[in-house]
């Protein structure tokens, strides 16, 4: 569910956007909504400026890539074993838990 997924650092637009976002979590829920999303971004070039400019979104929403973060053996390895490896999640009352 969770394989090949965008490494931190990646430059996306969304669906509907005109600013570009950068990625800089994976996996996440929102502190508004108990929704699991793909990734939250800050808005590109700026960054963060504030917690209330982080956008939650999916990998369906992404409508263009700009850049590709970086990668290295340790975010390969951390992709192999653990994201390509998740099923599916489900928020429970110690956050997000494997179903």
């Amino acid at each position: 569910m969770y394989k090949n997924m965008l490494p931190i650092g990646s430059i996306v637009r969304t669906v509907d956007a005109e600013r570009r976002l950068m990625v800089i979590g994976r996996i996440v829920t929102s502190e508004e909504k108990d929704i699991i999303y793909d990734y939250v971004g800050v808005p590109y070039p700026e960054g963060v400026s504030g917690s209330d400019n982080f956008y939650f979104f999916n990998r369906d929403q992404i409508a263009e890539l700009f850049f590709i973060g970086f990668q290295d053996q340790e975010a390969l390895d951390f992709q192999k074993e653990i994201l390509d490896n998740i099923g599916e999640l489900t928020i429970g009352e110690d956050g997000i838990e494997e179903k």
